[in-house]
């Protein structure tokens, strides 16, 4: 038999606010949350699962508009299966630009330890290498030729100014 959880037990389950458990659910982004004879929000194994993956693509990027449609498209049933798969697609593309944007960061970041390295090392200032290293990580091929947008930017969406 399927165990079934209070909110506070989800809560306490999945390392949620009740608060922030109840703000996806008034979202649109939990489907299938029954009620007891008491009204109180019942909830299943099912939700755990569910409420990770809404917060993985939240943290990687994806609009509550975007995680809303996926969720209407799951309710919906199997014929939606392609347009589900499509959307995440879509997000996945977006979320190996912003990884290899972090990996671009992450390269300078680790040349200009290296520099301060070695300066405290030696003494001395070193030649100014981080600036190759950038260059060296900006010629990485990516699709399109384009680099990655920057973090928090959409592709296609004019800058924040």
């Amino acid at each position: 038999m399927a165990e079934n959880f209070l909110i506070g037990q989800l809560a306490a389950r999945t390392g949620r606010s009740v608060h922030t458990i109840r703000w996806y659910e008034a979202q649109g982004l939990i489907p299938g949350v029954a009620r007891d004879s008491g009204r109180r929000r019942v909830y299943g194994e099912l939700h755990i699962s569910w409420l990770d993956l809404m917060d993985r693509l939240r943290r990687t990027g994806m609009s509550i508009a975007e995680m809303r449609e996926y969720t209407e498209l799951v309710k919906q049933g199997s014929g939606t299966l392609g347009k589900r798969q499509a959307l995440l697609s879509a997000h996945r593309e977006q979320v190996k630009n912003m990884i290899a944007e972090w990996q671009q960061a992450l390269a300078l970041l680790n040349s200009k330890i290296d520099f301060y390295d070695e300066w405290v090392t030696s003494g001395k200032r070193p030649a100014v290498k981080a600036v190759q290293a950038v260059k060296a990580v900006n010629t990485i091929a990516r699709p399109g030729g384009a680099p990655p947008p920057r973090p928090g930017k959409k592709p296609g969406l004019p800058a924040k100014t």
